[in-house]
Protein backbone atom coordinates (compact mmCIF):
# COMPACT_ATOMS: atom_id res chain seq x y z
CA UNK A 1 0.00 0.00 0.00
CA UNK A 2 1.49 3.33 -1.02
CA UNK A 3 1.74 6.40 1.12
CA UNK A 4 -1.27 8.14 -0.46
CA UNK A 5 -3.53 5.16 0.36
CA UNK A 6 -2.24 5.06 3.94
CA UNK A 7 -2.95 8.78 4.41
CA UNK A 8 -6.41 8.33 2.90
CA UNK A 9 -7.21 5.42 5.25
CA UNK A 10 -5.99 7.41 8.25
CA UNK A 11 -8.16 10.38 7.26
CA UNK A 12 -11.20 8.12 6.80
CA UNK A 13 -10.59 6.47 10.17
CA UNK A 14 -10.20 9.85 11.89
CA UNK A 15 -13.39 11.13 10.27
CA UNK A 16 -15.30 8.01 11.38
CA UNK A 17 -14.04 8.28 14.96
CA UNK A 18 -14.90 11.98 15.07
CA UNK A 19 -18.43 11.24 13.87
CA UNK A 20 -18.88 8.55 16.53
CA UNK A 21 -17.57 10.89 19.21
CA UNK A 22 -19.97 13.61 18.15
CA UNK A 23 -22.87 11.15 18.28
CA UNK A 24 -21.83 10.08 21.77
CA UNK A 25 -21.79 13.69 22.94
CA UNK A 26 -25.37 14.26 21.84
CA UNK A 27 -27.90 13.85 24.66
CA UNK A 28 -30.66 11.30 24.39
CA UNK A 29 -33.23 14.10 24.26
CA UNK A 30 -33.67 17.36 22.39
CA UNK A 31 -33.60 20.89 23.76
CA UNK A 32 -36.75 21.73 25.69
CA UNK A 33 -38.74 24.54 24.08
CA UNK A 34 -41.58 25.03 26.57
CA UNK A 35 -45.07 25.95 25.46
CA UNK A 36 -47.64 24.25 27.72
CA UNK A 37 -46.42 22.92 31.06
CA UNK A 38 -47.55 21.86 34.52
CA UNK A 39 -45.40 22.64 37.55
CA UNK A 40 -45.60 21.99 41.27
CA UNK A 41 -43.34 23.87 43.68
CA UNK A 42 -42.82 22.83 47.30
CA UNK A 43 -40.89 25.01 49.74
CA UNK A 44 -40.08 25.73 53.37
CA UNK A 45 -41.28 29.24 54.35
CA UNK A 46 -39.42 31.42 56.85
CA UNK A 47 -41.05 34.54 58.30
CA UNK A 48 -38.99 37.69 57.63
CA UNK A 49 -41.09 40.73 58.53
CA UNK A 50 -43.85 41.85 60.90
CA UNK A 51 -42.15 41.19 64.23
CA UNK A 52 -44.94 39.24 65.98
CA UNK A 53 -45.39 37.02 62.90
CA UNK A 54 -41.64 36.43 62.74
CA UNK A 55 -41.41 35.75 66.46
CA UNK A 56 -44.51 33.61 67.01
CA UNK A 57 -45.13 31.68 63.78
CA UNK A 58 -43.02 28.84 62.37
CA UNK A 59 -43.33 28.03 58.65
CA UNK A 60 -43.84 24.40 57.66
CA UNK A 61 -44.93 24.32 54.01
CA UNK A 62 -45.46 26.52 50.94
CA UNK A 63 -47.03 24.84 47.87
CA UNK A 64 -47.87 26.19 44.41
CA UNK A 65 -49.20 23.95 41.61
CA UNK A 66 -49.79 25.83 38.33
CA UNK A 67 -50.25 25.65 34.58
CA UNK A 68 -47.99 27.85 32.43
CA UNK A 69 -48.03 28.94 28.80
CA UNK A 70 -44.75 30.27 27.36
CA UNK A 71 -44.46 32.20 24.10
CA UNK A 72 -41.56 31.80 21.69
CA UNK A 73 -40.15 35.12 22.94
CA UNK A 74 -39.92 33.46 26.42
CA UNK A 75 -42.67 35.60 27.99
CA UNK A 76 -44.85 33.34 30.15
CA UNK A 77 -48.23 33.51 31.83
CA UNK A 78 -49.73 30.99 34.21
CA UNK A 79 -52.56 30.27 36.62
CA UNK A 80 -52.53 28.15 39.73
CA UNK A 81 -53.24 27.62 43.41
CA UNK A 82 -51.39 28.58 46.56
CA UNK A 83 -51.23 27.03 50.02
CA UNK A 84 -49.01 27.71 53.02
CA UNK A 85 -49.06 26.70 56.66
CA UNK A 86 -47.45 28.39 59.65
CA UNK A 87 -47.56 26.71 63.04
CA UNK A 88 -47.74 28.55 66.35
CA UNK A 89 -44.45 28.27 68.22
CA UNK A 90 -45.71 27.48 71.73
CA UNK A 91 -42.41 28.52 73.26
CA UNK A 92 -42.76 32.07 71.87
CA UNK A 93 -46.29 32.91 73.08
CA UNK A 94 -47.21 34.49 76.44
CA UNK A 95 -50.20 32.13 76.72
CA UNK A 96 -50.32 28.44 75.97
CA UNK A 97 -52.00 28.12 72.58
CA UNK A 98 -51.82 25.46 69.85
CA UNK A 99 -52.66 25.55 66.16
CA UNK A 100 -51.56 27.59 63.18
CA UNK A 101 -52.43 29.67 60.13
CA UNK A 102 -53.66 28.02 56.93
CA UNK A 103 -53.50 30.23 53.83
CA UNK A 104 -54.94 29.19 50.49
CA UNK A 105 -56.04 30.89 47.29
CA UNK A 106 -55.41 31.34 43.59
CA UNK A 107 -53.02 33.41 41.50
CA UNK A 108 -51.97 34.53 38.05
CA UNK A 109 -48.27 34.33 37.21
CA UNK A 110 -46.37 36.41 34.65
CA UNK A 111 -42.69 35.97 33.92
CA UNK A 112 -39.84 34.89 31.67
CA UNK A 113 -38.94 31.22 31.04
CA UNK A 114 -35.92 30.26 28.93
CA UNK A 115 -33.54 27.33 28.46
CA UNK A 116 -29.99 28.57 27.95
CA UNK A 117 -28.73 25.18 26.77
CA UNK A 118 -29.90 21.56 26.69
CA UNK A 119 -29.62 21.04 30.44
CA UNK A 120 -30.14 24.40 32.16
CA UNK A 121 -32.90 27.01 32.18
CA UNK A 122 -34.32 29.79 34.31
CA UNK A 123 -37.90 30.71 35.18
CA UNK A 124 -38.43 34.12 36.75
CA UNK A 125 -41.95 35.25 37.55
CA UNK A 126 -44.34 37.06 39.86
CA UNK A 127 -47.47 35.42 41.27
CA UNK A 128 -50.33 37.80 42.06
CA UNK A 129 -53.52 36.55 43.67
CA UNK A 130 -56.00 36.51 46.52
CA UNK A 131 -55.85 34.36 49.65
CA UNK A 132 -57.96 33.25 52.58
CA UNK A 133 -56.20 32.94 55.95
CA UNK A 134 -57.67 30.68 58.63
CA UNK A 135 -56.27 30.96 62.15
CA UNK A 136 -57.05 27.50 63.53
CA UNK A 137 -56.04 27.70 67.20
CA UNK A 138 -57.23 26.26 70.49
CA UNK A 139 -58.12 29.76 71.72
CA UNK A 140 -60.22 30.60 68.65
CA UNK A 141 -62.03 27.28 68.98
CA UNK A 142 -63.02 28.07 72.56
CA UNK A 143 -63.73 31.77 72.01
CA UNK A 144 -65.37 31.74 68.56
CA UNK A 145 -66.34 28.11 68.05
CA UNK A 146 -63.94 27.83 65.10
CA UNK A 147 -61.10 29.49 63.23
CA UNK A 148 -60.78 33.24 62.78
CA UNK A 149 -60.56 34.15 59.10
CA UNK A 150 -59.22 37.07 57.11
CA UNK A 151 -58.61 37.77 53.43
CA UNK A 152 -55.82 39.53 51.59
CA UNK A 153 -54.00 40.04 48.34
CA UNK A 154 -50.94 37.90 47.65
CA UNK A 155 -47.75 38.79 45.72
CA UNK A 156 -44.80 36.40 45.37
CA UNK A 157 -41.78 37.03 43.10
CA UNK A 158 -39.85 33.80 42.45
CA UNK A 159 -36.78 32.48 40.67
CA UNK A 160 -36.45 28.88 39.48
CA UNK A 161 -33.12 27.33 38.41
CA UNK A 162 -34.14 24.48 36.11
CA UNK A 163 -32.33 21.24 35.22
CA UNK A 164 -33.78 18.90 32.61
CA UNK A 165 -34.37 15.24 33.42
CA UNK A 166 -35.46 14.21 29.89
CA UNK A 167 -37.20 15.72 26.88
CA UNK A 168 -40.46 16.28 28.76
CA UNK A 169 -39.56 16.77 32.43
CA UNK A 170 -37.33 18.94 34.59
CA UNK A 171 -36.52 19.66 38.22
CA UNK A 172 -35.85 23.04 39.74
CA UNK A 173 -34.54 24.83 42.81
CA UNK A 174 -36.91 27.65 43.73
CA UNK A 175 -36.50 30.70 45.93
CA UNK A 176 -39.42 33.09 46.41
CA UNK A 177 -40.48 36.01 48.59
CA UNK A 178 -44.14 36.41 49.49
CA UNK A 179 -46.19 39.38 50.65
CA UNK A 180 -49.56 38.82 52.33
CA UNK A 181 -51.59 42.04 52.33
CA UNK A 182 -52.47 42.12 56.02
CA UNK A 183 -50.76 42.90 59.30
CA UNK A 184 -50.35 39.99 61.70
CA UNK A 185 -51.50 40.56 65.29
CA UNK A 186 -51.32 38.17 68.28
CA UNK A 187 -55.07 38.53 68.85
CA UNK A 188 -55.70 36.75 65.51
CA UNK A 189 -54.58 33.61 67.38
CA UNK A 190 -57.05 34.36 70.18
CA UNK A 191 -54.37 35.75 72.52
CA UNK A 192 -55.58 38.40 74.97
CA UNK A 193 -52.22 40.20 75.21
CA UNK A 194 -49.85 41.77 72.71
CA UNK A 195 -47.08 39.41 73.77
CA UNK A 196 -44.74 42.29 74.50
CA UNK A 197 -44.82 43.62 70.93
CA UNK A 198 -45.43 47.27 70.11
CA UNK A 199 -48.76 48.00 68.45
CA UNK A 200 -46.88 49.83 65.67
CA UNK A 201 -45.48 46.44 64.58
CA UNK A 202 -48.94 45.07 63.77
CA UNK A 203 -49.52 47.18 60.67
CA UNK A 204 -46.47 45.93 58.78
CA UNK A 205 -47.32 43.61 55.88
CA UNK A 206 -46.82 39.91 56.63
CA UNK A 207 -43.87 38.53 54.62
CA UNK A 208 -41.82 35.36 54.27
CA UNK A 209 -39.05 33.87 52.13
CA UNK A 210 -39.32 30.31 50.85
CA UNK A 211 -36.68 27.82 49.66
CA UNK A 212 -37.64 24.61 47.91
CA UNK A 213 -37.84 22.42 44.84
CA UNK A 214 -40.20 21.87 41.94
CA UNK A 215 -41.08 19.45 39.18
CA UNK A 216 -42.31 20.35 35.67
CA UNK A 217 -43.90 18.32 32.91
CA UNK A 218 -43.87 19.82 29.40
CA UNK A 219 -46.84 18.32 27.57
CA UNK A 220 -46.62 20.62 24.54
CA UNK A 221 -43.52 22.19 22.99
CA UNK A 222 -42.72 24.32 19.97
Amino acid sequence: MNTKHQILHILLLFTSLQAVAQDDEQPSYMDIKPKHSLTIELGLPVATANRPFQGIMQGLINVSPYYQFTLQNHFSVGVGGHYSYFKVNQFKTPQEVTGGMNSFGGFIKVGHEQFHNTRFGTDFGVKVGYTTHLFNTSFNDSLNGGPLSTYSTFVEPSLGLVLTADEFTSYRFVVSYAFYGFGFRPDRLGLTTNGGYEVSNFSKVTQFISFGFGFTYYFKQY
